[in-house]
């Protein structure tokens, strides 16, 4: 008797022993599940799916502005992707997906194409936070866009143009990577004033993809053919660098007072610079700085708040060489 229950006490001892383990483990992975979600004070993982750094100054100040941001002393666990092709970002959303991030950070190479990874991040509790570019998307697809309004950055440099009141305007358009919000935007809007206005000309319409070095050869290719020109409508810095530098191998005039008006967009402190030596007559702001939103916003929502403003449109400008300052270049320039 004496030994039937000394076995049933210890069988009832490893019962319990078992059952503290399980709990034990079952504890464990719960605490590990929601450190890794940044819900508990663990860091808050962020996949961030970006252009090439090198695709010109405002990109790189972009990443460098998120980079500065989103990092383990602030509060993250941040991977970077980058690419200037659509399928290779969608690739990298998917990565990251599987990696299991908490926020998916998206500038899109290209506006459409993203519903159904969207939807994945979406399925998988991943929010999605748009920066830069707008997609053409679902707005429940994500939970906020911090956005430049394109659209609204090519109107107003063509309407500076328009405003210079020339007989005749025969543009030279250089275009940035097509199907990027930048490019549709900054491309609409003079597309627009062409086929309104019977003085206005598109001499040629090209995409250099951001590239200085693909600029220059359009411009050259113009120079040699014999077309007559007054606008280079750049969609970027560095593109109307380059055609600029087409200009001066040729010793055509530029800027203020010059043969060719010449326009970019960003505001490259070296741009604005040429804008206030005379040499550029226009430059429209792109502003890179983001971050700063994109993390008050993942604040606000580790917090448990709603985000009431789905779309944030950075305040921008246009720049003339007639009236810009050297503060101005301090200011605005990146």
């Amino acid at each position: 008797m004496k030994k039937k229950l000394l076995a049933v006490l210890m069988a009832a001892t490893m019962v319990l022993g078992l059952t503290a383990c399980g709990s034990g483990a079952g504890s464990s992975a719960s605490a590990d599940s929601s450190a890794s979600s940044g819900s508990s004070g663990g860091l808050i993982k962020v996949g961030i799916i970006n252009n090439d750094p090198n695709e010109s100054g405002y990109r790189t100040a972009n990443d460098k502005d998120l980079k500065a941001t989103f990092t383990e002393a602030n509060g993250y666990q941040a991977s970077f992707a980058y690419s200037l092709k659509n399928d290779e970002q969608i690739a990298a959303a998917q990565k990251f997906i599987q990696d299991g991030v908490d926020y998916l950070l998206l500038s899109a190479a290209d506006t459409s194409g993203w519903d159904s990874v969207l939807k994945d991040a979406q399925d998988a509790g991943i929010k999605v936070i748009l920066f830069d570019r707008t997609i053409d998307a679902s707005e429940d697809l994500y939970v906020a866009s911090i956005v430049s309004d394109m659209a609204q950055e090519g109107q107003t440099a063509v309407d500076w143009l328009a405003s210079q009141n020339l007989p005749e305007y025969n543009v030279i358009h250089i275009q940035g990577v097509m199907g990027s919000a930048a490019q549709q935007g900054r491309t609409g809007a003079l597309d627009a004033k062409v086929a309104a206005e019977s003085n206005w000309n598109i001499v040629t319409q090209q995409t250099a993809e951001w590239n200085a070095e693909t600029a220059q050869q359009i411009v050259q290719s113009q120079i040699d053919s014999g077309a007559s020109f007054n606008v280079i409508y750049a969609e970027n810095d560095d593109m109307a660098k380059g055609a600029v530098a087409a200009l001066d191998a040729a010793n055509i005039s530029h800027g203020v007072d010059g043969d060719v008006i010449i326009m970019g967009f960003d505001c490259n402190k070296w741009a604005l610079q040429e804008l206030l030596d005379k040499n550029w007559n226009y430059d429209g702001q792109c502003n890179p700085f983001q971050s700063s939103y994109i993390d008050d916003i993942i604040k606000k929502l580790e917090a448990g708040q709603t985000i009431s403003d789905k779309v944030i449109i950075m305040t921008e400008k246009g720049f003339d060489a007639s009236t810009i300052t050297a503060d101005d270049v301090e200011k605005y320039g990146i």
